[in-house]
């Protein structure tokens, strides 16, 4: 830990600006322009900025996605034109703006492509707030392409234009999914870049307690491809609290925050819990933070909430946090209860040829049964028995006893990477995850989900306390725990996600989970 023994200043006054100090101080992922403030340290406005912060990652970032954007309009106008030709050549009319080509090739590559690229800005799609992570990006996406559809509808409707409605969609299809693959590739690249380099991060200060800002720091660190990376942390409450104890960044105290922000290089201020606690102080500080450029974000105390249960709702200017209750009922639950057994009935019969071919290999490995039939806790507690094909000789469970202290795992679980009650064949399997291929019919059965928490033996000992929160749902043949890690996790950690992922449960997250499932099972990640 690094203590800072520097004058004690109030954490919300701005520092007196050296004059001398006229040069631009670098940094990794941008750099500080700095100017004399005004006589009475108050920003003049969003145009006159005193400290500016200029990205090096996000304009170059934005400027190849409107590059991508462009060429994604453009391809899927040729699409169209290539579609247009083929149906005129069949039927002999105009299908879009009057007659003639040259008008077509003026809207379809100039005029259309120009309007996506403004319709995606003033959605906010080019926002950095958005950009590299989560959903929030491509729903702006789709809704610019539902706004470009609309316009051109009311286009063609008040100038009377002959306007084929294949030809739109064409368009509007093309254009919308190669901007989201365009768009999911340079995230992609990016992710990359933050893991491996560094580069296209925002560096943060985190501002509270000790307990507080390092369980902000344990979440934002858990994803490296987020770029959010801490370096330093100013606490609340002075270093009493703080000595002894080992810290993953320098700990300072008795610092002005803005003054600590250019020393470390950072480019975001994260207030952690109770930090805000004095009425008008999280206020005075974005006074404070007006025309510097740096970020000021607020962690409050609900942490594992995600983003659509939780509103503000201001009452007579106070923002209220409110934080809805998780959906485990009503349509959405039915489509999802449809959808596991429509989508495992037609599993098992497209993959019923590789059952067999499993079922042949493993009763060559080794005799004995084909599957393995273990008592699991479902839903409500209730116990069912799992369908797995058997990976371990059959006297796998007596020589379990042998084997307990060379248990690599902590918790309920046994895991060995190398367990020699495993055969070859089954090894295999277990590696590509297809000796879980026969819990489908858990899932028809309605025992099981395709997408829930790891279903737990039932001998393992009581769930209780917040492990038992995770059987409010249906376990599932992957879960959030498969695509974060699979047996490389804690027990700790692995619960953690189960019940994440039972509070914060959609169906749009559920085609997530299973879209990074097939990435994991190909790298055959934590499978052992």
């Amino acid at each position: 830990m690094r203590e800072d023994v520097g004058g004690v200043t109030t954490s919300l006054h701005r520092p007196t600006t050296d004059s001398s100090r006229s040069r631009p101080v670098r940094y990794d992922s941008f750099e500080w322009q700095e100017q004399q403030p005004p006589s009475n340290g108050v920003p003049r406005n969003a145009w006159g900025r005193q400290s500016r912060r200029r990205s090096r990652w996000h304009r170059p970032y934005t400027f190849a996605l409107v590059l991508l954007d462009l060429l994604s309009t453009l391809g899927a106008s040729w699409i169209a034109s290539t579609f247009l030709e083929k149906s005129r050549a069949g039927l002999n009319q105009s299908w879009l703006f009057l007659e003639g080509p040259e008008l077509f090739n003026f809207f379809a590559y100039i005029v259309l492509p120009l309007g996506w690229l403004v319709i995606l800005w003033t959605n906010g799609s080019y926002d950095r707030r958005y950009l590299g992570l989560g959903s929030e990006e491509f729903k702006r996406v789709v809704r610019a392409s539902v706004t470009v559809v609309a316009a051109v509808s009311l286009l063609a409707f008040a100038t009377k234009a002959d306007l084929s409605r294949g030809t739109v969609a064409t368009v509007s299809v093309s254009a919308l999914l190669l901007i989201l693959l365009c768009r999911a590739l340079a995230r992609q690249v990016l992710h990359v870049a933050r893991r491996h380099t560094g580069h296209g991060a925002h560096r943060m200060v985190l501002v509270g307690t000790l307990p507080e800002a390092l369980e902000v720091y344990t979440a934002v660190t858990r994803s490296p491809a987020a770029g959010l990376i801490p370096v330093a942390i100013h606490l609340t409450d002075g270093f009493a609290a703080a000595r002894g104890i080992e810290t993953p960044v320098p700990v300072y105290a008795g610092r002005d925050v803005l003054s600590l922000v250019r020393e470390v290089g950072a480019d975001t201020i994260a207030v952690c819990g109770s930090a805000s606690s004095e009425p008008g102080e999280l206020r005075r500080l974005a006074w404070q933070l007006e025309g510097t450029g740096v970020d000021l974000v607020v962690a409050p105390q609900l942490t594992d909430i995600a983003g659509p249960r939780v509103h503000i709702r201001p009452i007579e200017g106070l923002p209220l946090l409110h934080v809805e209750e998780p959906t485990l009922s009503g349509p959405g639950w039915l489509v999802k209860n449809l959808m596991d057994r429509v989508a495992a009935g037609l599993g098992l019969l497209v993959i019923s040829p590789i059952l067999l071919f499993i079922a042949l290999g493993i009763r060559m490995s080794d005799p004995g049964p084909v599957f393995f039939r273990q008592t699991r806790v479902g839903h409500d507690g209730r116990t069912f028995r799992v369908w797995k094909f058997r990976t371990m000789y059959v006297d796998a469970e007596e020589r379990k006893a042998t084997l307990d202290e060379l248990n690599e795992t902590d918790g309920m679980l046994f895991k060995m990477k190398q367990d020699p009650r495993i055969f070859s064949f089954g090894a295999k399997l277990r590696a590509t995850s297809m000796d879980e291929l026969p819990q489908l019919i858990n899932v028809l059965k309605g025992e099981m989900s395709l997408v829930g928490p790891r279903p737990l033996p039932a001998d393992d000992g009581d769930y209780l306390g917040d492990v038992r929160r995770r059987l409010l749902v249906r376990p599932g043949m992957t879960g959030l725990w498969q695509v974060s890690g699979r047996s490389d996790l804690s027990w700790d950690e692995a619960v953690r996600l189960d019940l994440y992922y039972v509070d914060n449960w959609s169906l749009t997250y559920d085609l997530s989970i299973l879209w990074r499932t097939i990435g994991v099972v190909l790298k055959r990640k934590g499978a052992y």
